[in-house]
């Protein structure tokens, strides 16, 4: 709404889900409590006790009508004005049996009044082939002066709709406006319809980067978050899932089935068939396939992580080699560190986690225990299959069980 120009945005709550509608907006909204579940005639009238009188227009879009786009709302604003109408209301056209309400018009094209699908079958003569999209755009002091002559309806609840009806009456003026996509006017009230305007939003972002030149070779099975950020020239492999605030830079090959949300992907990267959580890889960075960065994964630029590598709360600095099976957890692994296959981090005590130091130029045999708190100095090497409980100093070789000093390789 604010990008569509609104000075205030307030959100209809009612006592029961006002809490967790907060969690979700925050403060970047107003809140109208609903008392009493009276319809949506009720609901605006809890919006003009907060407004008191100080707008000109009024728009008001239901909380199910999540796909209408800016530029139909705009149009609607515009033919609002232009009409000096009391109220203009999105309509959409007719293709069959549907849960919108439809509008009746006169010979000169206003709506007379709206009929909710419920009463359809019995009003079908007058009907137009226009559908009620239920998003609305009044003159405020129209509004404020006529929603008092709002009636409950059987239910007890008070239509908006009827307004229509109020204001063709009075000669106020109520103008149809056109969406632009059908697909605007689905409405969620159901699992079922929830998962037809997922899959809407889906293929507009999919849209909206492709058209930024980004590459997808299956875009109907890669799923992105509304907040995700993407490159230029980065291909996006099918399978791939990018959720959260998750950020990948340019050139990038992401997929196939990878899995990343809410990390940070720097240029020229690879992600293959992998997952990541909270993780940030530099640029010239790759992992895969079939390894895992879990919160607190850092990769600087040139770190190589192969496949069956997990990694946790730890720091690869630059140039450093994980190439496969193994787990780093609570670590600091060097620059240009060669991690043999097998090596494990054993960070946790049955008590507390602690953590492993590997400095610049080390070498870590295959199958090497690093038994935290340690740490293996600059330029060592580990022999395959150490257990590695004290700390190694610079430019040694360590092998056996557990890891004894045999040389100094300076």
């Amino acid at each position: 709404m604010k990008v569509a120009g609104a000075d205030r945005v307030i959100v209809v709550v009612s006592p029961d889900n006002r809490e967790a509608i907060k969690a979700v907006l925050g403060e970047t909204v107003e809140y109208a409590v609903q008392e009493q579940a009276d319809g949506t005639g009720g609901a605006v009238a809890s919006c003009l006790q907060l407004l008191h009188g100080n707008t000109e227009n009024m728009l008001v879009v239901g909380a199910d009508t999540a796909l209408v786009q800016l530029d139909s709302v705009n149009t609607l604003l515009e033919t609002h004005s232009e009409a000096a109408a009391s109220m203009a209301v999105l309509t959409a056209p007719s293709d069959g049996p549907s849960d919108l309400g439809r509008v009746v018009l006169s010979k000169g094209g206003k709506i007379i009044r709206i009929v909710e699908a419920s009463e359809v079958e019995g009003n079908r003569d007058e009907l137009s082939p226009l559908f009620n999209a239920g998003v609305y755009c009044f003159k405020y002091s129209w509004l404020e002066r006529s929603i008092g002559k709002l009636r409950p309806r059987p239910s007890g609840e008070l239509y908006l709709t009827d307004l229509a009806a109020i204001g063709s009456r009075a000669k106020a003026g109520v103008s149809p406006v056109l969406v632009g996509e059908m697909e605007e006017v689905i409405g969620i009230n159901n699992r079922s319809q929830l998962a037809i305007a997922e899959a809407v939003i889906r293929d507009r972002i999919r849209e909206q980067w492709m058209l930024a030149g980004v590459t997808m070779t299956d875009p109907g099975t890669v799923y992105i978050d509304a907040d995700v950020t993407i490159g230029m020239d980065t291909t996006i492999l099918p399978n791939t899932i990018l959720s959260g605030t998750t950020s990948i830079g340019e050139n990038c090959e992401i997929g196939p089935n990878s899995v990343i949300r809410d990390s940070a992907i720097g240029h020229n990267c690879r992600v293959t068939s992998s997952a990541l959580e909270e993780a940030t890889m530099e640029d010239h960075t790759d992992i895969g396939p079939f390894s895992h960065l879990r919160p607190g994964a850092y990769l600087e630029s040139g770190v190589h992580i192969g496949n069956y590598v997990e990694i946790k709360e730890s720091r690869f600095r630059s140039g450093a080699v994980m190439g496969h099976f193994g787990y780093a957890g609570d670590a600091t692994i060097g620059a240009r560190v060669n991690v043999g296959a097998g090596m494990i981090t054993c960070n946790y005590d049955g008590k507390a986690k602690h953590r492993t130091v590997v400095e610049d130029d080390a070498f870590i045999g295959c199958d090497t225990m690093l038994v935290a708190p340690v740490t293996v100095g600059e330029g060592s090497i580990t022999g395959a299959g150490a257990v590695v409980t004290k700390d190694i100093p610079p430019a040694r070789l360590a092998v056996g069980v557990p890891a004894t000093i045999k040389r100094n390789l300076k």
